[in-house]
């Protein structure tokens, strides 16, 4: 019956506390004309995800786009130009502003306008104007490049990164803007030959379409009315589709004019690479587009279509040459295009580079923008979805281990009251993904590099045999197609393994360095100049390095080095402000104890001289006053005197070194003990200091005797005199 009680009143209690919460929700959201007031989330009460999303979507619908929470800050995607938001103008408004300073976005937009931004203010008040408006320039037309070669439309954002981006802005001792440096990660070159349902290839190829002059056209071999089956969705225009801006930037960025017309014509070539299709050797065949590939990209035509259709296989010093079926035509044709795509976008990368970075010795600090892909996930994922939430997950797993637990443990060291944080740990999805000894990245490596043929299901064997035991991994074994589930922090995501290992492979073919080797191009004959020692390395027995592995590497070289240093930075900053209290609070105890000292000392130097000149009572005088009884145990009757009687003309050094040692008659209680000692350091009583608890008037001070030689001075605790 108790236990059945107790459930009883738990339950009550549940529903009371649930009753509570919807009466303060329903009395926050009634005021709905209010809800876009609230700037900072942490001033809504109570806070929960309704409350929230309506304050947000609130402050939306009133073109407010950020909103704080804390010292973190929540931004909406507009959607839509906001005029003047970004202006030079709202910019210096803004430059040495107090807080808050919440000027809109989506995460590439936000880069965009954070590097505007800071080029911007860095300039506004230095000598160097000229050579500060240079760098400043180059610094920014850098974006509208990157974004061409780098970004696409997908089903959620028509200008989405599909490529990791660092930008590194560099600054002297005098927060002076000299120069900038970018570094990109796991680019989707797979994007040039293949588009999901819905979704685009990469910018410059549309803007190229939309774009080019009559004379351009004829130059690039681009019909208007030709289609390009690499170029889906070309009747929808978006904001992004304007060539004039990438050239410019181009320009300004030193990119020459024969330089451009090389980096468009190659361009061309891979939009007429992809309209190549392969039939059997009994059909008839028709190279146009192959022809204009090989026009364009200045290669011999029979060699390649040699490099497409036929593959050599090589037995210790003998060749031998084999035809391709059908479907690896089309696999080399593919790989042709995202080896020269990946390489044109590495080469541009390093210009932009060569054009604004400074040299070491010229900047000290920098200003860090990290733009990569959100996480994702789509009906088919494979391995750059793992790639890239994996990525994801490194950076969850730092925000949390830096933003929030630093903070909760912060506040546990400094023993402040607070409400502990649920916040998921994600170390066993990393553990899962790239942990050792065996993890999905291992295998997958382990995988590419042996010598036979991949198998999707005899790998997902593999994986459920080594795996089982992490709780991120899980299976549908009524699927026919093999595959594995990821737990990730955001959501659940399956990913396919058909095709995973070849894409971690990601093999080029030596036919095909070696025909790019003689381009009559410059621009593309120097883009695979180093093509011998790779060839040569990919024939021999040396290391297979995968995707995943340099991949690995880039975070761990780049990302966790900036992330690091930002935290020993912070954590060096927060130690050195502890030792400072610290060594305050030390020297504050010090001055204290020796203050201390100095005073006993002094108050029992005082005493001793104070009594030794002082004039003692005759004998006869005391017991003429006081009772023998009284006499022998030196106390002081207060009930036959109805008044107190200050005792004056006694040396108050004395008085206080004596005066815990007085006694009192055993009737005198604590109001009595404190008018005594009052009395004697003849300190005036303020009425309503201290809680009366007897009659004052029955009892009170007569007399003291003192008697300093039965307890010294200088061992008295000093929370005695405040008894």
């Amino acid at each position: 019956m108790q236990v059945h009680g107790l459930k009883d009143r738990t339950q009550d209690l549940r529903k009371s506390l649930n009753d509570s919460l919807e009466g303060d929700i329903r009395d926050f959201l009634i005021n709905e004309a209010e809800l876009h007031t609230y700037d900072d989330l942490t001033k809504v009460n109570p806070v929960t995800p309704s409350t929230v999303l309506k304050c947000l979507q609130a402050r939306y619908s009133a073109k407010v786009f950020y909103t704080h929470a804390g010292c973190t800050l929540v931004a909406l995607n507009p959607f839509q130009p906001i005029p003047h938001l970004y202006s030079l103008d709202v910019m210096r408004e803004y430059h040495s502003a107090p807080q808050p300073q919440v000027n809109t976005l989506k995460p590439t937009w936000t880069s965009r306008c954070l590097m505007k931004y800071y080029a911007t203010v860095a300039t506004s008040s230095q000598k160097c104007q000229d050579t500060v408006e240079k760098i400043e320039r180059r610094v920014l037309d850098s974006n509208p490049v990157m974004e061409a070669f780098g970004n696409a439309c997908t089903l959620r954002n028509s200008n989405s990164s599909r490529f990791g981006k660092y930008i590194q802005l560099q600054l002297n001792g005098s927060q002076l803007l000299v120069g900038a440096s970018v570094q990109t990660y796991l680019l989707e070159k797979t994007r040039v030959a293949f588009q999901a349902p819905n979704e685009r290839n990469f910018h410059i190829f549309y803007q190229m379409m939309k774009g080019a002059t009559e004379k351009q056209r004829l130059d690039w071999m681009l019909p208007l009315e030709q289609d390009f089956a690499w170029l889906p969705h070309a009747e929808k225009t978006l904001e992004e589709d304007c060539l004039q801006e990438t050239v410019e930037a181009m320009i300004n960025l030193g990119i020459d004019e024969g330089k451009r017309t090389q980096i468009f014509r190659i361009l061309a070539g891979l939009l007429q690479l992809g309209n190549v299709d392969f039939s059997p050797a009994s059909e008839e065949a028709q190279p146009c587009f192959l022809q204009k590939t090989a026009d364009l990209l200045q290669v011999p035509l029979d060699e390649l279509q040699s490099c497409l259709t036929v593959r050599t296989l090589r037995a210790g010093k003998q060749s031998v040459l084999k035809p391709c079926t059908q479907s690896e035509c089309g696999v080399r044709r593919d790989c042709l295009a995202k080896v020269i795509y990946a390489q044109l976008f590495d080469w541009l990368v390093t210009f932009i580079n060569n054009s604004m970075c400074a040299d070491n010795p010229t900047w000290c600090n920098f200003i860090g923008l990290l733009d990569v892909y959100g996480f994702e996930c789509f009906l088919l994922n494979n391995l750059e979805q793992l790639c890239i939430n994996y990525a994801n997950e490194k950076l969850q797993q730092h925000f949390v281990a830096h933003y929030l637990k630093a903070q909760q443990e912060e506040y546990v060291t400094e023993g402040l009251q607070w409400s502990f944080i649920r916040y998921q740990d994600n170390q066993c999805c990393l553990d899962l993904i790239e942990g050792s000894p065996s993890s999905i990245f291992s295998l997958l490596n382990e995988e590419c590099r042996l010598n036979r043929a991949s198998d999707a299901k005899q790998f997902r064997v593999r994986l459920q045999k080594e795996l089982s035991d992490n709780a991120s991994i899980s299976w549908d074994k009524l699927s026919k197609e093999p595959h594995f589930t990821v737990a990730h922090y955001a959501d659940k995501v399956s990913y396919q393994i058909e095709g995973m290992m070849e894409k971690n492979k990601d093999p080029v073919p030596p036919e095909i360095i070696s025909l790019l080797q003689k381009s009559q191009d410059s621009l593309l004959h120097s883009l695979f100049a180093d093509g011998d020692r790779e060839s040569e390395g990919s024939r021999g027995h040396s290391k297979v390095v995968t995707v995943v592995s340099k991949f690995k590497v880039q975070i761990f070289k780049n990302w966790y080095s900036v992330f690091n240093s930002m935290c020993i930075f912070f954590t060096g900053v927060r130690s050195w402000l502890v030792r400072r209290e610290i060594k305050k609070w030390h020297k504050a105890a010090s001055v204290i104890q020796n203050k201390w000292r100095r005073w006993r000392a002094w108050m029992d130097a005082l005493a001793e001289a104070e009594l030794d000149d002082a004039e003692d009572f005759m004998e006869n005088e005391a017991s003429s006053v006081l009772p023998k009884l009284l006499k022998e145990r030196g106390s002081v009757q207060l009930s036959s005197i109805q008044e107190p009687v200050m005792v004056r003309g006694w040396p108050i050094g004395l008085a206080m070194a004596s005066a815990p040692s007085i006694t009192v008659s055993l009737t005198a209680t604590g109001f009595q003990r404190i008018m005594s000692m009052m009395a004697c350091l003849k300190i005036p009583f303020r009425h309503g200091e201290y809680k009366v608890k007897t009659n004052q008037f029955d009892q009170g001070v007569a007399s003291i005797r003192a008697q300093p030689r039965v307890r010294d001075a200088a061992n008295i605790p000093f929370t005695h005199f405040l008894e």
